[in-house]
């Protein structure tokens, strides 16, 4: 496989395409053609329901960023059982990420319950098991844009990837949509011609299925009636309507939708984009997949400004990794583009987090606010930098210019698909960043790094240093040690020392952060969040504040997670309270539902520590005669592949386990707390220390 010379340009304008299609079609999710027709008419640009909040989470572009970690974490050619996994791995039990609308009735939520009792993929998500309507509903052809961008100009690779991941969930037309998507999206980085596109995705599936069918069907109509995409649809809608196929949203009539806006869109994104949204039925999928066939086909050049400047290049996902829930769009370019070259044989090195958008001049998710200043900020894409523009920064004034790492689920415009968070960075984590101030700048500018802690409302900034006109400068900001802290922010803050800065220019080349956490919750300032609270996620169980502390309870294996999955070296102590039941644990180094180690006080008087891969499976234990409603220090450390886990209870008595994984080691992973089978356990605080 040989990669385009315009690879990476091209899979962020597909991509961007489809955040775009999905944004403009997701207020109208399920209207139909009359109802749009009637009530909205010409549909020419974004309907704005988000009166200037964040926009929401969508299923659409969330269960992507799940399903592509199966490559990431199994390899270029992961088996339909391990695409189950990835699901089960990275998804809240039966909440967030899909729609949960009941075992029959989703799809996803159907074939989810099969694979967590014990009916494999592809079985799970088969017609033998489920019956021909619910698997044959939209969702295969919805998620599946993302392997024609690891597999670009190879349509047939593309679609085995699509069919093995669509497997899990659905069978029959469902998986010929997502051979289908995935194929035009791989023949776009070559072929820009929407006949062509359908013709080579027809290629890829059964010609006497009712998905080859429909698109036939579209083509024909075109071909006799090439400008009246009103009669299109309504011939479709006689043909291939909802009233022919069972379920809530069957594939077939928007697949048919799909072909018509590629058709009478005549290879315009915008006109494409219209088209097949004012069609109606379901908008956001339908829009969201020509917006990435047309968006891969055309590059950034061919999508107009005023479908960009919206997105401001950042996504908002909902999954079981707090940190991956809050993400920009050329984070996800990267994993793509990193992933086709890891199946190509290429290396890939993302390096640091650039402070530039991908291929692009629009406005990043870095913004800027001034004080005592009539700064004008304007972002441009400057030789691989971020350039602001600034007027008149007044002597004592500042202008700060950051970037959001945590976003309260009251900062979006709706919370559907339960989207939790964790910050992006920690206290006691460090921070880098390289700027330069123009030439002709006054040299009484001084820069420092801050972070702003939105528990407390402070800010947090680091020595400030003169900087140089013309010259590049690093800064860098030990971030402190701190108790219930929450970064929400961090940026550069500039100060003017001297007189009014009239005219001039920052640019910012990256800004960076790593290292080990260091901090301490108490839970006192976490707030209830999407089921949860704040900074948490979980994966099942009933987890609450309660009586100043943090309680989970529920049946089976209930677990919160917090933290960064890349995570490494670090020391986890937490005080808890046993209240009911046999099971009470701290986990270092999760990376999901499947795979973490756990420390806790066990049955029969005593502590154990496990490894789960899976399933738990202890690894050492110990007698420690603990007792219900007792306080209890738990201790892991975590280093290399060694794990050190002690016990101290209230009169001092302790017990230590240590452990090395020369097997498997997980390298790195989140933090988390869990109480199983029936328990209920009492969190009273979190520390987080460097080992």
């Amino acid at each position: 496989m040989t990669l385009p010379p315009d690879y990476e340009n091209r899979v962020y304008a597909g991509w961007l395409g489809k955040c775009i299609g999905v944004r403009f079609g997701a207020p109208i999710e399920n209207w139909t053609y009359e109802d749009i027709r009637d009530n909205l008419g010409e549909l020419t640009t974004y309907v704005r329901e988000d009166q200037g909040k964040i926009f929401k989470p969508d299923d659409d572009t969330a269960v992507p960023m799940v399903l592509i970690r199966a490559l990431q974490d199994y390899g270029p050619d992961p088996t339909p059982q391990q695409f189950g996994d990835t699901l089960l791995n990275y998804l809240g039990d039966q909440h967030g990420t899909f729609w949960w609308g009941g075992y029959g009735v989703s799809t996803e939520h159907t074939a989810y319950l099969n694979l967590a009792n014990s009916i494999p993929a592809p079985r799970s998500g088969s017609i033998a098991q489920n019956g021909a309507t619910v698997a044959e509903q939209i969702g295969g052809q919805i998620f599946s844009d993302s392997w024609g961008w690891v597999a670009p100009n190879n349509p047939a690779r593309a679609a085995d990837l699509a069919a093995k991941a669509a497997s899990v969930t659905h069978d029959g037309n469902g998986i010929y949509g997502g051979r289908f998507i995935a194929g035009l999206v791989s023949a776009a980085f070559t072929e820009r011609d929407p006949l062509k596109l359908l013709q080579t995705g027809l290629s890829l599936i059964p010609a006497d299925s009712d998905y080859a069918r429909v698109i036939h069907a579209m083509i024909a109509w075109h071909r006799e009636h090439p400008d009246d995409w009103r009669a299109a649809f309504a011939h479709l809608k006689a043909h291939f309507g909802y009233d022919r196929y069972g379920g809530v949203v069957h594939i077939i009539p928007n697949a048919g939708v799909i072909a018509l806006g590629l058709l009478y869109g005549g290879g315009d994104f915008s006109r494409t984009l219209q088209i097949t949204n004012m069609c109606g039925w379901d908008t956001d999928c339908n829009v969201g997949n020509v917006g990435a066939i047309m968006g891969t086909a055309l590059g950034v050049e061919g999508i107009d400004e005023s479908w960009r400047i919206p997105i401001n290049d950042l996504l908002i996902a909902s999954s079981l990794i707090g940190t991956r829930n809050l993400l920009t769009i050329p984070q996800c370019v990267d994993l793509f583009v990193s992933l086709a070259k890891d199946a190509d044989g290429e290396r890939f090195s993302q390096g640091r987090r650039p402070a530039t958008t991908s291929a692009t001049p629009a406005r990043p998710t870095i913004s800027q606010r001034a004080a005592n200043a009539d700064a004008r900020s304007i972002w441009r894409n400057h030789a691989g930098a971020l350039r602001t523009s600034i007027r008149k920064l007044n002597k004592k004034g500042e202008i700060r210019v950051f970037t959001c790492t945590y976003y309260r689920p009251s900062e979006l415009s709706g919370n559907f698909y339960e989207a939790c968070f964790t910050p992006l960075i920690a206290p006691g984590q460090v921070i880098e960043a390289r700027v330069r101030i123009n030439k002709k700048a006054p040299d009484t500018i001084h820069a420092a790094i801050y972070v702003h802690d939105d528990h407390s409302g402070a800010n947090h900034q680091a020595q400030a240093v003169p900087l140089t006109p013309g010259e590049w400068q690093s800064l860098n900001f030990s971030t402190p040690t701190l108790s219930d802290a929450c970064f929400s922010e961090v940026g550069i803050v500039l100060h003017n020392l001297g007189e009014v800065w009239e005219t001039g220019s920052v640019q910012l080349r990256w800004l960076d952060w790593g290292g080990p956490p260091s901090y301490t919750t108490t839970f006192a300032k976490e707030r209830p969040e999407s089921g949860g609270i704040s900074q948490w996620t979980r994966l099942r169980g009933y987890w609450r504040l309660e009586d100043g502390a943090y309680h989970g309870s529920g049946v089976g294996e209930c677990e919160s997670y917090s933290g960064d999955i890349e995570w490494s070296n670090y020391a986890l102590e937490v005080a808890l309270v046993p209240l009911i039941g046999d099971h009470h644990n701290i986990h270092v180094r999760v990376q999901g539902a499947l795979r973490s180690y756990a420390f806790g006080l066990a049955p029969n008087g005593c502590v154990a520590l496990y490894k789960k891969d899976k399933t738990y499976q202890p690894v050492a234990t110990a007698p420690f005669a603990w007792q219900s409603n007792t306080r209890y220090t738990l201790r892991l450390t975590v280093k290399n592949n060694t794990l050190t886990a002690t016990v101290t209870a209230p009169d001092g008595a302790a017990q230590t386990l240590t452990w090395a994984d020369d097997l498997r080691d997980y390298q790195h992973g989140q933090i988390g707390l869990s109480t199983w089978h029936g328990g209920h356990t009492r969190f009273e605080s979190v520390r987080l220390t460097p080992t």
